[in-house]
């Protein structure tokens, strides 16, 4: 089993930074719903402008907020206005790579959505894989159907 990309918030920002917290990070339903991020799934977080990389938790905030805030001690990696990039992983078996079709969403300032893109393996003729990446545009993206625990 291979540990590879599910989806991706690429370049959303940081709202808020909550030291108090229990722990975490909240988003908006809306964007984790169209990366396919599960509530209470782990993710990786990657600070675009400290560099820093942490792992913790997802929690649902509200609703169209665009929300991403960092809570408890993630909030000591991440400011207001940085930009992360937020990912979330699937095991699969090798054999298994080309039907995996990440999500990934790109964001502006204000966290609205910019792109809509998806990741393609597919298997090469000369053997190995050629990578490819998709924008989608407004067309809803398909769930991925291999999800192996």
């Amino acid at each position: 089993m291979r540990k590879i990309v599910a989806g991706k918030l690429h370049g959303i920002h940081v709202t808020e930074a909550n030291l108090d917290y229990h722990g975490s990070i909240t988003l908006d339903p809306d964007h984790c719903e169209e990366a396919g991020i599960l509530p209470m799934e782990f993710v990786e977080i990657w600070n675009k402008s400290s560099g820093a990389r942490i792992s913790t938790y997802v929690i649902l905030g509200e609703r169209g907020s665009r929300c991403c805030i960092l809570n408890g001690a993630a909030a000591r990696t991440c400011q207001p206005g940085d930009q992360v990039i937020i990912c979330n992983s699937v095991y699969v078996d090798e054999t298994k790579l080309t039907a995996i079709k990440p999500r990934v969403l790109t964001f502006d300032k204000d966290n609205c959505i910019v792109d809509r893109l998806t990741y393609s393996v597919k298997s090469a003729e000369s053997g190995g894989y050629s990578f490819s990446i998709f924008n989608v545009a407004d067309e809803p993206l398909p769930i991925p159907a291999l999800v192996a625990k």
